[in-house]
């Protein structure tokens, strides 16, 4: 998830798409969220570990 947000970032800012380069930033966030709460044990979506 983090991998995708980050390159519609770019595919977002290269070609002046503001949806694009939006969308990927909150993927970007979320992953980034997603992946704390698995490193920190916590269990997300029914997993222990987030990857």
């Amino acid at each position: 998830m983090i991998i995708l947000g980050v390159i519609l970032l770019i595919i977002g800012f290269v070609f002046g798409i503001s949806i694009l380069w939006t969308i990927g930033l909150i993927l970007v966030i979320v992953g980034l969220i997603l992946w704390v709460l698995g490193a920190l044990g916590h269990a997300v979506g029914g997993r222990r570990h987030y990857w």
